[in-house]
């Protein structure tokens, strides 16, 4: 397990805003009377940068953002399954460019549907509980990874259906996975956070022949030679309480828990021992009333700006790579009350969104300075 390394003292930025940005509210959809838990654009595809996706109960839902703060909807998706709760959307794609919204929740069952004619191109069955958090691969984007109730973290590829990888085991998380992410570069690398307070670095290196076999499969998914990781590489203890969120920021990983702040850390490895090593705590990003678990942030990008909301329906938007931190903006409304469970943040940080317990997403465009 990680320990701590001596040295400096991180950095905590001031909530004293150094204002960078101005937002303002330009619209407010309420979708339905569910909570939603997550909002995403599309940086998959250049062609869909303006488009995002919603979950809410057994319903997907893609938007369009337009000039002006409007706000279309091009298609909505409702699960057969009228007790599904979705907790999570991402966007992949075939390996034709088709743009694929992979979606999962309360039932397990992770459902890819083609955006292109709105029906279920597959089903993985696999989790033995809910799916907590859906990443897909930037530089492969018909691979996905999900994290899930079950204490484990499987990949996927969406072209075939074939469960490649699970994550899980002797080294693997003692409770919940609530959030993974792959590496942004080194594409054999993802890391995993949940509710045994860890979070974990894994590497799919030496299972790589498994991930390209999986999108030359012919026969079942079935009767593919799914092989299970049972070690991470890293194993850090930077916090001391569940981990519901967190994202690579190059070699650094930012991830926080219920106490009111995102971390930005180092994971400093030993070559000699998988799992050992220490882990370097450089920059503290404080986020008022974030103390609830399943509130997570996004970024734009280029991950320039990091965007959080928190229980009473404000949302913090950081600068991420100035130190000490700089806070952008602030973003409250008097309606917005609301806890935020997840923001998305724009390609370029224009625009930000958020989507609400009370069933509202909220768009904030940037107000151009003259």
């Amino acid at each position: 397990m990680a320990k701590f390394a001596l040295g400096s003292e991180p950095v905590v930025g001031s909530l004293a805003l150094s204002k960078k940005r101005d937002y303002r509210v330009t619209n407010r959809l309420q979708e339905g009377k569910r909570p939603l838990y997550a909002v995403v654009f599309n940086f998959i595809d250049s062609r869909y940068f303006n488009v995002f996706a919603t979950v809410g109960g057994n319903r997907v839902t893609v938007y369009q953002c337009l000039e002006g703060g409007v706000i279309a909807v091009l298609q909505s998706y409702i699960d057969e399954d009228k007790d599904e709760s979705f907790y999570t959307v991402s966007w992949a794609c075939n390996i034709d460019g088709t743009p694929f919204i992979v979606a999962g929740g309360i039932n397990g069952l992770i459902r890819v549907i083609d955006a292109g004619s709105e029906k279920i191109h597959k089903s993985f069955v696999g989790h033995g509980d809910s799916v907590n958090e859906i990443r897909t691969q930037p530089l492969k984007p018909s691979l996905v990874v999900s994290a899930s109730k079950d204490e484990s973290v499987r990949l996927w590829n969406v072209h075939t259906g074939i469960c490649i990888l699970i994550f899980s085991g002797a080294g693997g998380h003692r409770n919940e996975v609530l959030s993974v992410d792959f590496h942004p570069s080194d594409i054999y690398r993802i890391a995993s956070c949940g509710m045994d307070n860890t979070v974990k670095i894994w590497s799919m290196k030496e299972f790589w022949t498994y991930v390209e076999k999986s999108f030359t499969w012919t026969d079942l998914p079935s009767k593919f030679p799914t092989k299970y990781v049972q070690f991470p590489v890293f194993i850090a203890s930077v916090h001391s309480n569940y981990v519901d969120c967190n994202r690579w920021l190059g070699d650094f990983i930012l991830s926080k828990s219920v106490d009111n702040e995102i971390v930005l850390w180092e994971p400093k490895m030993k070559d000699q021992s998988p799992g050992e090593g220490s882990v370097d705590i450089l920059q503290k990003y404080p986020v008022p009333e974030c103390d609830i678990w399943f509130i997570k942030f996004s970024c734009d990008f280029h991950y320039n700006a990091a965007a959080i909301g928190n229980r009473e329906g404000k949302i913090f938007v950081w600068e991420l790579q100035s130190s000490p931190p700089v806070l952008i903006a602030k973003l409250s409304h008097a309606q917005s009350k609301s806890p935020i469970r997840q923001t998305a943040v724009s390609f370029d940080g224009s625009i930000i969104l958020s989507c609400c317990e009370d069933g509202t997403i909220w768009r904030w465009d940037a107000v151009a300075t003259s």
